[in-house]
């Protein structure tokens, strides 16, 4: 069954603080590293894609900083330009790339084992992708069990292995020549834990990696090194990872922004597109029963239950917070939802997402509608990461947003997104595409949309 959120009388009070408009970013001067933990499906199909878009052989399909708009003003004003020229973004030209994985293939072998992309367009881009080379990872297997690698680092605690990181870190800025860097997780999904002692304090937390603590993931320990040199990071799988109150801590400490969690592909955009429209025209949803299918390392890994309970929680708690059961009990209180994946070899990337769902309408008539998504993840996925390294970029060169932590405009990216303790997450896709574009509008000074429009009427 689906997991309820808290009722509104039991969540707790968020103090709201009124914010100024600011138009005083910081121009994007220089390269911009960006640094990817976990170099398989989705990092190659990203770093890949961004080259040849660099190359003019392929344009950015759904990349919002590339070819999205955004509105200003009425819509008698006729502005509406495009979002990479309202906002001073990282040019794709200033990108450069390094990662860290547990296998030593560098992005051009590792591209095409996971088998995303053409050998044809592959080998246009070969030399390139081949100088992208995989660094030594900060790996536990108790974390990730279906897989293993070479390619590991050794420390005497999880502190060590942070200052390792560190230290790459700083090579990598000095190597590369950037000016600017970001963390994104590409990693595999963890296996479920939930915070403890260890986590709710920066002191905590490196007492904790001091000593070993086992509750201290793979990917937390990147997040403390990216943070601590004041990087920012966005966490692309349904790991607590930097949604704990030590990172949280150190990200306002640090003033390195942090996004996540679980980027938002297949299925489960399908949801954040079809609930909306069902809650807006009050039609019952009984049941909805998803399953999935597919055979990459993703879900490899998935097929490992501890990793499949994080991914479960991410996909499940969806629906709730669209359809508001306790605000439409009528309508969603009894609502039985299912998630399940399988992994299945044969199926690769291009991943199956198949749904059933039982709704009522007038009456109390039932309907069904099936959904057969047959999808590429990493080629879905490859234009978030485009879009979160440049906005978390651009949340670094601006004062209003960098001291504040987590990044809740970028939710519209998310599975399960990031918010301040005690406010529940938005899911509805269409009114997270409204928050990150008024948001966008706020930075530059320009009037908030609100599509109340009788000023059309006067």
């Amino acid at each position: 069954m689906a997991i309820r959120p808290k009722s509104a009388k039991s969540r707790p009070r968020v103090e709201v603080k009124e914010r100024k408009p600011s138009s005083n970013q910081q121009p994007a001067k220089g390269k911009l590293g960006i640094m990817i933990p976990g170099m398989g499906a989705v990092a190659t199909t990203f770093v890949a894609g961004v080259e040849a878009i660099r190359k003019g052989i392929a344009k950015p399909i759904g990349s919002l900083t590339q070819m999205g708009t955004v509105r200003l003003g009425k819509r008698t004003e006729g502005r509406s330009p495009k979002i990479k020229e309202f906002l001073p973004l990282a040019g794709l030209d200033d990108l450069v790339f390094t990662g860290w994985d547990i296998f030593e293939d560098d992005m051009y072998a590792a591209a095409t084992k996971a088998g995303v992309l053409d050998r044809y367009l592959l080998e246009q881009i070969a030399p390139f992708l081949k100088s992208v080379k995989p660094r030594k990872a900060v790996f536990d297997h108790n974390y990730v069990k279906r897989i293993d690698g070479p390619n590991v680092k050794k420390g005497k605690n999880k502190m060590d292995l942070a200052e390792q990181l560190r230290d790459d870190i700083r090579e990598f800025k000095k190597s590369s020549g950037a000016t600017r860097l970001v963390t994104i997780w590409c990693g595999s999904t963890e296996t479920f834990i939930e915070p403890t002692a260890a986590h709710q304090s920066v002191k905590a937390f490196e007492k904790a990696l001091t000593h070993n603590d086992e509750n201290i993931a793979p990917s937390m320990i990147y997040a403390y090194a990216a943070l601590s040199e004041g990087i920012p990071f966005a966490n692309g799988a349904p790991n607590l990872t930097v949604d704990i109150p030590a990172m949280r801590e150190l990200s306002k400490t640090k003033e390195a922004p942090i996004c996540g969690k679980d980027f938002k592909t297949g299925q489960t955009l399908m949801k954040t597109i079809l609930a909306p429209g069902f809650k807006a025209r009050l039609l019952g949803v009984s049941g909805w029963y998803s399953t999935n299918i597919l055979g990459n390392r993703d879900g490899e890994v998935l097929d490992d239950p501890g990793s499949f309970k994080t991914k479960e929680e991410s996909k499940l708690g969806v629906l709730d917070h669209i359809l508001q059961p306790e605000l439409y009990p009528d309508l969603y209180k009894d609502i039985f939802h299912k998630v399940r994946i399988n992994y299945y070899p044969p199926r690769g990337d291009n991943k199956e997402g198949w749904d059933n769902i039982d709704i009522f309408g007038w009456l109390g008539y039932p309907m069904q509608i099936k959904v057969d998504f047959l999808c590429r993840d990493s080629i879905l996925a490859a234009p978030i990461v485009l879009d979160l390294v440049l906005f978390l970029d651009l949340a670094k060169r601006t004062p209003e947003l960098r001291g504040i932590g987590i990044q809740e405009w970028l939710s519209f990216y998310f599975k399960s997104p990031m918010t301040a303790p005690g406010l529940y997450p938005e899911h509805d896709l269409f009114i997270q595409m409204m928050k990150l574009k008024n948001t966008l509008r706020h930075l530059r000074g320009e009037e908030l949309i609100t599509h109340l429009g009788l000023e059309y009427y006067d």
